[in-house]
């Protein structure tokens, strides 16, 4: 691999890490595996690097890469286990750890919690939501029509609220 694209690699992965690990965290059963995953993303990014043909961004395509790598995981892992993976959502624990009121924190911890019970697909998408990505990025990371996304954001957004509201 030549020396440009070796620093075009290192350098998407240090502007991207910790949103690669928030998404690898939605799949993995603890911090560990998820560091696991996280480095199984990179090893699949890296072996391919040369065949990005820049479609679209190399964040989106990047984000594809992981998802399908944390979606083929997980289904090895339950065909393996025959179990189901509780879910670690790091991006939420980042959160939880600020100063916050006690309120705040608790409504954190049930969102979670629903987050939790999504399926797979609906899981990926509200995970790229949360990270902010545009529903033009998160159409092109799952294939999903751009208008499909923006409707399974309401209707995920909905069943969260729905979720939220049968706990408290």
């Amino acid at each position: 691999m030549s020396k440009e694209l070796e620093n075009r690699f290192l350098t998407a992965v240090e502007n991207n890490q910790h949103k690669l690990l928030r998404i690898c965290s939605v799949y993995a059963k603890d911090t560990e595996e998820s560091k696991d995953l996280f480095q199984e993303v990179l090893i699949q990014i890296w072996k391919s690097m040369p065949s990005f043909k820049a479609k679209s961004t190399l964040e989106t395509w990047m984000f594809r890469i992981a998802l399908n790598v944390c979606l083929r995981f997980r289904s090895n892992h339950i065909k393996k286990k025959n179990q189901f993976i509780s879910i670690d959502h790091q991006f939420m624990a980042d959160i939880e750890h600020e100063p916050a009121v006690d309120e705040r924190r608790e409504q954190l911890r049930m969102l979670k919690n629903c987050i939790k019970k999504l399926n797979d697909a609906d899981k990926a998408v509200i995970t790229l939501y949360l990270e902010e990505l545009s529903y033009k990025e998160i159409s092109n990371v799952t294939g999903l029509v751009e208008n499909t996304v923006a409707v399974k954001i309401k209707r995920i957004k909905k069943k969260l609220l729905n979720c939220i509201k049968e706990v408290s």
